[in-house]
């Protein structure tokens, strides 16, 4: 009976040790810049999945020590521009991303200050950089 017992002592604590996992979850998204200036003159949106599309990114100042090697491989680049403002407080980034099995779907949120607000009479060029940590077909809204 003192075997069994032992034994049976044996199986419960080794079957409640714990492992450390080493691979944290990381967000589906991470904006890496929002500005309200420094965009380009016209509005679009690019999806870059390219490693040479992604490593020019590592060149700008503002991303360069946002972008790893590893996500090159493993992530997918999303540049938004909102083109030329004629005023201040004009902003464009993500409202929502929905994952599905096949694809990521990105709506696009941009906004522009109040008619009836005072903000200064100044070209802007508003922009956001944003990494998707997948490597699935994104589609913008």
């Amino acid at each position: 009976m003192k075997k069994i017992s032992i034994l049976f002592l044996t199986l419960i604590l080794f079957s409640c040790a714990t492992s450390v996992k080493n691979s944290a979850n990381k967000p589906l998204f991470e904006i890496l810049t929002q500005q309200n200036d420094g965009g380009a003159n016209i509005r679009f949106f690019e999806i870059l999945t390219e490693p040479n599309e992604i490593k020019m990114l590592q060149n700008d100042a503002k991303l360069k020590n946002k972008i790893s090697s590893n996500d090159i491989q493993t992530s997918n680049f999303i540049v938004l521009n909102m083109g030329e403002k004629a005023t201040a407080g004009c902003k464009i980034g993500i409202e929502s991303i929905l994952e599905t099995d096949k694809n990521i779907i990105i709506t696009v949120k941009e906004t522009s200050p109040k008619s009836h607000s005072t903000v200064s009479q100044v070209f802007t060029y508003p922009y956001c950089i944003v990494k998707v940590n997948s490597k699935k077909e994104i589609i913008i809204k």
